[in-house]
This record gives C-alpha cells, structure tokens and sequence, in this order.
C-alpha cells in the first residue's frame, strides 16, 4: 500500500501549538478524515478499474494493461506538480480542495462511462490529475500540525497511515460487491459519494487549522492566479487524457521521462563535491533496486486481477466447510491486510535489532524482500501450472503475503534511503525523482504484464489459470536473479556505505 508525501513550509511556532494540544488534535481530525474518504475512493476505484475495463467496456486484455500502467505513472508523477502548486501558488489548504473536486468529479464521470472510452479517459485523466494536488498537500497539512514535535509527528503519521489502510480495506471490499450486485456505476458513484462527506466534512471544519495555517496562505488569492492555475490543470488534463488514450505516446513519454532523470542525475554527480559522492551513489543504486519491485506491484491491479477473475475460486473453505467468498476485485485487499499484520512486526524487529546492535543494512533487507517476491510468484507459478480447475483461494493469501512482506523490505525503505544518504541540499529533489522512478517502474509492470493478455478467442477457450503460468514463472525468475545481482553488487554496496560514514563522521 503506498503513499506520497512531500515536504512544505510553515511559519508558526511550536510553542502556539503545544500549548493547545486539544486544537492539534482536532486539526489533525479534519486532515484524517479527508485522507481516509479519498483512500475510501481511490482504492474503490483501483479495485474494479480493471475488471470494469476488461468485463464492461469489452477492451483487450493488452489495452487495459498498458491504460493502467499510464494511469499508475501519471499517479505518481503528478503529485510533483501539485507539490509546487501547493507550496508556492495556491498554498496546501486550497489544493487539497482542488485535488478533492477533481477526484470526485472523475469517480461521477467513470460511474457514467458505461458505454463510452472517452469518458472513461476523462474520468482517469481527472483522478490522476486530482490526486496530484490531493496527496502532496495532505501530508503537509499533518506536518503543519505537529512541527518541531517529532514524537506527536511519528504517532501522527501512524494514525495517518492506519487511516489510508482502514480506508483502502473497505473500499476493496465492498466496491467489487457492489459491481457485482449493482453494477460498476454504483461502484464508482460509491467512491465519488465517498469522497464528497469527507471533502463536506473537511470545508465545514476548515476553520480547526487556521491556527497552524501560516499567515501568508490566509491571504486572499487573486483571481488571476486562480485563473492560471484553472487554466494549466485543465491542459495538464487534457494532457493526461491524451497520454492515456495513446500508448506510444504514453511509452515516449516514460521513456523521455527516464532518459532526462539518467542525465540529470549524471550532471549531479559530476557537479558534486568528492565528500558527497559516495551518499550520491548509494541514493541512485537503492533507488534503483527498490524501485524495481513495483515492477511486480503493478501486477495486482494487472495480471493478479485478471488470473483471480479467469482461474481462482472465491470460495474460502476448510475441511469443505465454506467460510466466506471474495470476488476477483476483493482480493487486492489482501495486500493492504497484510501490510498492516507485518508493520508492527517489523517495527519490534528493527528495534530490538537496533538494542542489540545487530542492525541490517538497506541493501540486505533489499535482497531479502526480493527473495519473498520470488516465493510469491513460485507460490503462484506452481499453482497455476498444476491447476486442476480453478485454484484454491488460499493460495492467493499466501502469495500475497510473500509480495507485501516484500514491499515492506524494498520499496517501504525509498524514502528512508533517501533521507539517510543523500545530501540535504538535493533531498527535495531526490524525493521528487524517487517517485518519477516508481511511476516509470508502474508502467514497465504493465508491459510485463501483457505477457498473460489473453485474446478473446483464448479467453473463450478456456484454460483459466495455467494460461497465467508462464507469466508468473517469468516473474519468480526476474526475482530470483535480482537475488543474485543483489547479492554480488552486496560487497560494492558495503564499501560504499562505509565511505560514506567516513565522510559524514569525519
């Protein structure tokens, strides 16, 4: 389950706000309610998103891939935009409700693109264009609240990140129900209906954060400038729209993308102090190796939705007593369950790690996550080769707890390699990049997972799950040999990791 948050400025004092810990906590009320709605509807919409491509709007199984990893691309690179928007247009406040109206408005279109591909365009051109302002400014405006108070700021931060989860969950769970029963409309205007309480609910109690509002975003806004930011996000709508009706344009995109982020990080390197160096190289070999995993994210949304829709069976049942049944879209909410089962574990392993001074270096806990990755997709290249009929759900449980144990041991450390060894006068900038890398990797998932588009004629032939085996097998492999690579660049990266403590002790 992943997030953006990006920093931003504030010029109150703590000592106002420690001395009101009552106002903290109902500002915090107003921005934890707001971020849990928009989870509500954003993973509603991620949970049938596909399916509704595939089932309703009778697309290929190759479009809906590519279209969703263009969609995953744009939801992470947007947010750069909202970022500066947020910091130095418009102030966090006002864009959250920008990012807000966008997002509804998009999950109301989609409940509307029954029959139409162009509005189904606009719908995802809007949510991806809304959750760039949205996500940003979220996180700031919880960062405004609990300045110079790290200990309020990290238990802050866990409840902010338990309300993305409780949201996510239930949204995973009951829009795939409500388009089976219902229909997809209702599934989408559920998360458009979602997302309007929490934004009503965050306009009629805005006025709990004027106190750690600072002064200069109190200040009316000129219409002007209101009108030239309207402007640029209906063109970087459009823009978006564009990008995701075209998939050459989407792959030039991604490509220029990464070309320009190789050669700035290149002119960076070469402009850089000696002392900063070695922290420089760590930054990009732990970005690079993190953001490979979301490479087999992307398969949750993609081929992991699809393999649940053709090849496994919804029913949960021991010694054939049936417990409960999942649809295909609910079983993405497995990896959120997960996430929440092993942070906690982790967090007491890392500490009493840390107590007995056993700590374990980024690039190991990279090479562990890697290995559960690979055990994930062997769980699911066995069962689908073997499949007799459809699959046992349980193996979806198993593989899914592989891969997220995963994401907590590679791309949950991202943030954290960065602000450990890059310099501090780039780590605004290295953040930003970071996510371009994860917005490039979505997309790079998806065309891995073409490898499973199925045509219409296998689709109608049968076949279910083993027609998903060799994508999966292809998968385990690419994370067994990152095992291995890993584990050779290990000593390298070691050497590198002491030079840089040199520098920064000495």
């Amino acid at each position: 389950m992943l997030r953006l948050l990006v920093s931003d400025g504030f010029c109150m004092t703590a000592t106002s706000l420690s001395s009101a810990p009552g106002m903290r906590r109902r500002a915090f009320t107003v921005v934890l309610a707001i971020e849990l709605w928009e989870r509500f509807g954003y993973y509603g919409m991620q949970a049938v998103l596909t399916l509704f491509m595939v089932v309703h709007l009778r697309m290929g199984d190759a479009a809906a891939n590519l279209m969703m990893g263009a969609f995953g691309a744009l939801t992470y690179i947007t947010p750069l935009v909202g970022g500066v928007i947020g910091d130095r247009v418009l102030g966090a406040r006002r864009t959250v409700v920008m990012g807000a109206l966008l997002l509804t408005c998009g999950y109301a279109v989609l409940a509307a693109a029954l029959q139409s591909h162009i509005l189904l365009l606009v719908a995802m051109a809007l949510i991806s264009t809304g959750n760039g302002l949205f996500k940003p400014n979220a996180g700031n405006l919880v960062r405004r609240i609990y300045k110079n108070d790290d200990a309020a700021l990290d238990a802050a931060f866990t409840l902010y990140y338990m309300s993305v989860n409780v949201g996510s969950t239930v949204s995973m769970l009951l829009t795939p129900w409500l388009q089976i029963h219902y229909g997809a409309p209702s599934a989408f205007a559920a998360c458009a209906i979602g997302l309007g309480v929490g934004l009503l609910y965050y306009v009629l109690r805005s006025n709990w954060l004027d106190a750690t509002t600072p002064a200069s975003e109190k200040q009316p806004v000129p219409l002007r400038r209101f009108g030239l930011v309207g402007a640029g996000l209906v063109l970087m709508t459009v823009f978006n729209a564009w990008i995701l009706g075209s998939d050459t344009l989407a792959r030039l995109c991604v490509t220029a993308a990464g070309a320009i982020l190789a050669a700035i990080w290149v002119a960076l390197y070469v402009r850089a102090p000696k002392a900063e160096r070695p922290g420089l190289r760590l930054t990009y070999m732990l970005c690079l190796q993190g953001t490979i995993y979301l490479v087999f994210y992307q398969q949750m949304m993609t081929s992991l939705t699809l393999f649940a829709l053709r090849g496994v069976s919804g029913d949960y049942r021991i010694g054939g007593v049936t417990l409960f049944h999942m649809s295909a879209g609910q079983f993405q909410v497995l990896n959120s369950l997960w996430i929440m089962a092993l942070s906690p574990a982790l967090a007491f392993l890392y500490n009493r790690m840390g107590q007995q001074q056993k700590q374990t270096s980024h690039a190991r806990k990279m090479i562990l996550g890697y290995a559960m990755v690979a055990l994930g997709f062997g769980v699911w290249w066995a069962a689908a080769a073997h499949a007799d009929g459809l699959v046992s759900p349980w193996v979806m449980v198993v593989g899914y707890g592989f891969l997220s144990l995963g994401e907590l041991l590679t791309i949950g450390l991202g943030l954290a390699v960065v602000a450990c060894y890059s310099p501090a006068r780039l780590s605004g900038f290295m953040m930003g990049a970071l996510y371009l890398l994860w917005g490039i990797a979505m997309y790079v998932g998806s065309l891995v997972a073409n490898q499973a588009a199925l045509s219409p004629e296998a689709i109608a032939g049968g076949g279910g799950a083993s027609l998903y085996a060799g994508l999966f097998r292809t998968l385990c492999e690419i994370a067994a040999a990152l095992v291995v690579l890993l584990l050779c660049l290990e000593p390298l990266t070691r050497r590198w990791d002491r030079e840089h403590a040199t520098v920064i002790g000495g």
